[in-house]
């Protein structure tokens, strides 16, 4: 595989620093090309990754490309992609745009090319990424073991059906932000209460980590998990109790249907903007 990375931003090279780590490529074998200078140079001197001069000799030279761009530019970039040399699988990690918008802008099936979209998440910084990917019209079953491959290099993987990947980017895609405010709400609580930030950051983020491990290696519900631990009128109980009467269920519920809309919305702006065509 000779992967192509257009857009050498935080993900972007997450996902290439993951490819690596799990030799799914040589450094030769991998070409990058970002509209700012910064992050190609440090790639190419810390990696030793081959730069290109532009977006389309990237798509010339691999047969598989990450687009690891901001979801307003993933229509004019594909647009410009179209009569890349030979087919090409593409990969999108633009969150919201339907695969019907991105086949459109790549002329498939008249181009040969093949799409699939991903959502990952920033975990994929530590390769603790939580991913979803579906496939394209023309995307094969070989195509979808390539992003398996390089998404598992990073983390987790799941395929879904479209319709489910705007809540996929709900939960996991916008879910760490959910669980740095909770994690920021109890080192804020604990330094309240007298103890220094240094010992309620180290034990806020055990617990953390602790609860969320427990979670998956007992195979037992959150819900038992939580009941097993909260004892009747105990302390674990007095702040259940406070959570309810605050409707913690109701605000976490919200910002993941919050997260939902506002990701059917960026498809449908980009479904607007880029009108499929009819005979």
């Amino acid at each position: 595989m000779h992967l192509g990375l257009i857009g050498c931003g935080k993900m972007g090279q997450a996902l290439i620093k993951g490819v690596l780590h799990a030799q799914l490529c040589a450094h030769e074998e991998i070409t990058i090309h970002d509209r700012f200078a910064e992050p190609v140079n440090h790639l190419v001197s810390t990696l030793g990754l081959h730069a290109a001069g532009s977006n389309q000799a990237v798509a010339d030279q691999a047969d598989t490309v990450i687009l690891a761009v901001k979801p307003s530019d993933i229509v004019s970039l594909l647009t410009q992609l179209t009569h890349t040399n030979t087919p090409t699988l593409f990969i999108s990690i633009a969150a919201g745009i339907r695969i019907s918008t991105l086949e459109q802008a790549l002329e498939i099936p008249q181009s040969h090319h093949r799409i699939i979209r991903v959502m990952p998440n920033t975990p994929a910084l530590i390769r603790k990424a939580a991913s979803a990917y579906t496939i394209g019209s023309t995307a094969t079953e070989s195509d979808a073991a390539s992003a398996e491959r390089i998404l598992g290099a990073v983390g987790l993987i799941e395929r879904v059906p479209e319709n489910l990947l705007d809540a996929v980017t709900a939960l996991s895609g916008s879910g760490p932000a959910y669980i740095f405010a909770m994690i920021e709400s109890m080192i804020a609580g604990a330094i309240d209460l007298g103890l220094n930030p240094s010992t309620a950051r180290h034990l806020t983020l055990q617990t953390v980590i602790g609860a969320a491990e427990m979670v998956a290696e007992t195979g037992e519900s959150p819900a038992q998990l939580r009941e097993n631990v909260t004892s009747p009128n105990g302390t674990t109980f007095a702040a259940l109790q406070s959570m309810q009467a605050n409707h913690f269920d109701e605000t976490i519920r919200s910002a993941i249907e919050a997260a939902h809309s506002r990701s059917l919305e960026l498809g449908k702006q980009s479904a607007d903007e880029f009108p499929l065509q009819t005979d």
